[in-house]
């Protein structure tokens, strides 16, 4: 048995391949060994029944994760792997190659998520090059879940949110400056926790304010993200996560101001991936 991972900072989309066929899919919180540490990882994982029932027949594991980026960070999730699977061969790599696999298969193009955070990637149909970008919530991930959700939050507590959508927001939340101060620098899931304010932002996202913002977000990610790539007007440019997919309308009208000729978008890229991998079971 094969099982294929793809995790994001909020949550990792499993799938089981076996015989040649995707047998089953498996949900569970996601993971980033830049504030997660092994114990965490094996901790949660064992919580997931289906998982557990199946560790022992897994003999390979792809796994496809944010802020594997470094031999270090990739340990730590390795690590905790083989603790749960001690049957299975691991290979861990940075979600941004599971992004690239999802969408551009074995051709070339550019690779983007846009979810809880966000990054980028030139694949150039067999590996994907090394970039800049993907610099975390403080300072980076633009046009992500994080990004809008610390936008709404600076708008709120700085008194500029329009008033009907403040009515709004202080009829679901409590929020002060202390809240915020807590939640962002003494959490270690803060970029969760500022992208966990994107529902509310896409539950008003026919409001002025809400587009106007969408807007600028999705602008800056692809002049900060997509633009410096050569060519970058020559190849499709592929879009991964809930941020992309719910705004794939504003995303593609701002990326036609660019002549930036979008490719697919998809919301989850575990599917690719499991079709890849089964490409290579054949």
């Amino acid at each position: 048995m094969i099982l294929v991972a793809d995790s994001g900072s909020t949550k990792t989309d499993w799938v089981l391949i076996h015989e040649g066929a995707s047998k089953e899919k498996f949900s569970t919180v996601g993971f980033n060994p830049q504030f997660h540490n092994s114990t965490y990882i094996v901790n949660a994982l064992k919580k997931n029944k289906g998982l557990k029932k199946v560790a022992r027949y897994v003999k390979k594991i792809y796994y496809y994760g944010a802020g594997c980026s470094s031999g270090a960070r990739n340990r730590i999730v390795k690590d905790a792997l083989k603790r749960v699977f001690a049957s299975a061969s691991v290979k861990v790599e940075h979600d941004v190659l599971g992004s690239a696999l999802a969408t551009c298969g074995y051709g070339e193009g550019i690779s983007c998520i846009l979810g809880t955070g966000s990054n980028s990637c030139y694949f150039d149909g067999k590996k994907i090059y090394k970039n800049n970008y993907g610099l975390g919530f403080i300072m980076g991930d633009e046009g992500s879940g994080s990004h809008y959700g610390k936008t709404l939050l600076r708008h709120y507590l700085y008194d500029i949110l329009p008033t009907d959508l403040r009515d709004r927001f202080e009829a679901v939340y409590v929020m002060d400056k202390e809240i915020l101060l807590k939640n962002v620098y003494n959490n270690r899931k803060a970029n969760v926790w500022l992208a966990s304010f994107a529902r509310f932002v896409s539950d008003n996202k026919d409001h002025r304010w809400v587009k106007t913002q969408v807007q600028k977000g999705m602008k800056e990610f692809l002049e900060m993200c997509v633009s410096h790539y050569p060519r970058y007007k020559k190849m499709p440019v592929h879009f991964v996560g809930s941020i992309a997919f719910i705004y794939r309308d504003i995303l593609r009208e701002v990326a036609g101001e660019m002549d930036i000729t979008l490719g697919k978008i998809i919301q989850q890229p575990i599917d690719g991936l499991a079709e890849y991998h089964l490409g290579l079971t054949k």
